[in-house]
Order: structure tokens, then sequence, then C-alpha cells
């Protein structure tokens, strides 16, 4: 679905990983059609599609295209995990091919379909250097000063990871916008609570950056992961239960692999007259 802003609208795709679901838009063949006021107006769930991020697919030189987000307040995203599998996805089937590589402010990520249909993708090496997550210079990541010891990890966004007894107990909507603008975080943080559930296998809730509560935040679920490894609580590959379903997290040598599934859920247009509003 190559698309290009014409007269009569904009068309776009509805795609979703778990229930995070993603506006996504193929810019590839046309001009940049994308405001942080568009991203706004696409984003509002009464007037205008709705989505957790928005995703644009452009050329890319060295790989098979290129990946921006947006979150719904208009602000830019670095990472978005399950957007990049379900992009993936429909980029192998139109390429006709079980592997692709894309380009994000991450760098060059590779992206594979499994035999069970499930889309892998690496999210690359985990950031944990205050600066570069970024947190206030002179914390250490491993242990930030906020009630409950959490941990901060970069995926390409930051984020704060919280373990917790019982993650289903915490008041994710009153807790996570709180740290999320906590002066620790020059950007805003992801806030994730989790919980260990059994041997290598965790229950994750999220509030986002941006956008709020998800049901599934692929680069929080690869923070968490990591962040659990690095406390001693799980091995490098685990199962993390998320509101929408579970994605499975593999901590390699070349980076943080995520696989899960995804789905196209249908093509549409924006009409003229929207565009014209904003």
């Amino acid at each position: 679905m190559n698309t290009k802003r014409t007269q009569s609208g904009l068309p776009f795709m509805k795609m979703h990983g778990l229930g995070n679901d993603f506006v996504v838009i193929d810019a590839r063949a046309g001009d940049d059609p994308v405001t942080p006021a568009l991203a706004r107006a696409l984003g509002d769930r009464h007037r205008g599609v709705g989505f957790d991020q928005l995703a644009v697919i452009r050329p890319a030189q060295g790989a098979d295209f290129t990946l921006e987000f947006w979150n719904s307040d208009g602000t830019r995203a670095g990472a978005c995990g399950n957007a990049t599998r379900c992009v993936s996805d429909y980029m192998m089937r139109q390429l006709d091919r079980t592997d692709v590589t894309l380009l994000t402010e991450r760098g060059q990520l590779a992206a594979v379909r499994r035999e069970d249909g499930m889309v892998s993708v690496n999210m690359g090496a985990p950031i944990l250097e205050a600066a570069q997550i970024p947190i206030l210079p002179g914390i250490d990541p491993a242990h930030l000063p906020l009630g409950g010891d959490p941990i901060a990890v970069g995926m390409g966004n930051p984020h704060c990871v919280f373990f917790v007894d019982d993650a289903e107990a915490v008041e994710v909507d009153r807790q996570g916008p709180v740290i999320e603008h906590d002066p620790l975080f020059p950007e805003r943080t992801n806030v994730e609570f989790a919980s260990v559930i059994g041997p290598d296998h965790l229950r994750m809730r999220v509030w986002e950056r941006g956008t709020g509560i998800t049901l599934a935040c692929g680069s929080g679920t690869c923070a968490t992961a990591v962040a659990a490894h690095l406390r001693g609580l799980t091995g490098k590959r685990v199962l993390v239960d998320v509101d929408g379903g579970q994605l499975e997290i593999d901590w390699r040598d070349d980076g943080v692999w995520m696989t899960g599934p995804t789905a196209h859920v249908f093509d549409a247009t924006l009409t003229q007259d929207f565009l014209d509003a904003i």
C-alpha cells in the first residue's frame, strides 16, 4: 500500500501487536505529510483514528526501509518495537521475503518471520549509560533515587522499570504520569511495573511517554527483560505477559530480540476535509 497524499485524501493502514495499535503511513512515494498537528489529530480516538503510535515508512539507503515514530501527543518517539514488527511483516509480504532490514533512530535493525508466523525484531543493544538513556548526570541508572528502587534502561527511548510484588495491584494511571515527568528524566520516560510470576516469566504493565497506558509496549518489554536480568531475577531469555498477550524476549550478543504476533487490521483514507481542518 505505497501511498501518496492527493487531493482526495491520505491513505493509511491500521495495525496492532497484542493490542498496541498503530496508524501506519507509507510515505516512500510521496511528500512528507506528517506534522505534530497531524499526529495529534490522527491520535484522537474520538475525532480522529486513534493510535498508541504513528509509524511512517520512508525510503532508506543501505536497508529496505526507514521507520519514524510519533506519539499521540504530537511528540516524536525514538523506538516502537511492536510497530517495527508489524511494519516489518507488511514489508516482508510486499517483498516476498522472510527477512528485512530497516533504519530507525537506533540505526539499522533486522527483522524476520519465523515458521510459526511470529515476527521477531532485533531492537539493538540496551543503553545503560546515564547520559545516553538519558537521566540526570551523577545518577546511577541501576538504582534510581525513587521509591521502589527502579532501574533505568534505554532502548532507543528511556524506560524506568519498577519490580513489584504484584503488577496487577499497581495504579498505573496514577503513578505512571508522575514518574514520566520526574526531573530525573530530561526527555521524560516510559514507566514499567513488573513482577516475577515464574522462572524466566514476568508480568508487566506500562505507562508510555506521550501516550499513556497501552496494552503492550515492545521497547518497554525489552527494557523490563534487561532490567530483570541485571537484577538477577531472570535469565536473558524470558516470556513477558502484558495486558494484550505475551511477548518473547531474548537478550543475545547482537541485541535484544523481541518476538510476537502482528495484525494488519484495515486500510483506509483520511478525507481531504479532515486534513484541511488540521
